[in-house]
């Protein structure tokens, strides 16, 4: 996981809105909220990308409420049974749950902060088994399924968000050298 100011997963991963409350009065910046207003009043609501969220954040203008895909909904069903959540879903064209879920947490306070990495690690904790069983079996079996029926695997698979995608990539293709080394071993034994 990446925060290399050039990495385009990093640039698709911040690639979200907020929704922010000034905590003072800007003048000059009427137009962010798309009204004929010049001005920029405390308590106004308004959707920023989150770059400037987070500056803004950082230097206490304006204030978020935890994004929906970090919500106590999300955490209940990840508690209830992590690997049925379609992470890939909750932020939008397959996206980066863990990485955007990572920058959120950098600007919120203590508590804040250590209930949404608590939550991101025990995701990924308990996704992750699942995640390597599914990459080491499908590196090798044949999964093609009729048209229409889906297996747990191939749902969680669906669901998998960025990084587990990777993650996916790389065991399946270390289940494959591991297949090769191993039948090149018997092969030569025979």
């Amino acid at each position: 996981m990446d925060d290399d100011y050039f990495s385009l997963n990093s640039i698709l991963a911040d690639n979200h809105k907020l929704s922010c409350s000034f905590t003072l009065d800007v003048e000059g910046l009427g137009y962010l909220e798309g009204g004929t207003d010049n001005n920029i009043h405390q308590h106004s609501k308004v959707e920023l990308p989150f770059w400037l969220a987070q500056t803004l954040s950082l230097n206490e203008f304006t204030t978020f409420p935890l994004p929906p895909p970090y919500s106590n909904r999300v955490k209940s069903a990840l508690n209830a049974s992590a690997q049925s959540v379609k992470l890939s879903n909750l932020v939008g064209n397959n996206g980066w749950w863990y990485r955007w879920g990572r920058r959120i947490a950098d600007v919120l306070d203590d508590e804040p902060q250590a209930d949404l990495l608590n939550m991101l690690l025990k995701a990924f904790t308990n996704r992750l088994p699942a995640l390597q069983d599914l990459s080491a079996h499908h590196a090798s079996a044949d999964h093609t399924l009729p048209e229409g029926s889906t297996s747990t695997g191939e749902l969680f698979r669906d669901g998998m968000e960025g990084d587990e995608r990777e993650l996916f990539a790389i065991g399946q293709e270390s289940g494959k050298m591991a297949k090769g080394w191993y039948d090149s071993a018997n092969s030569r034994k025979g």
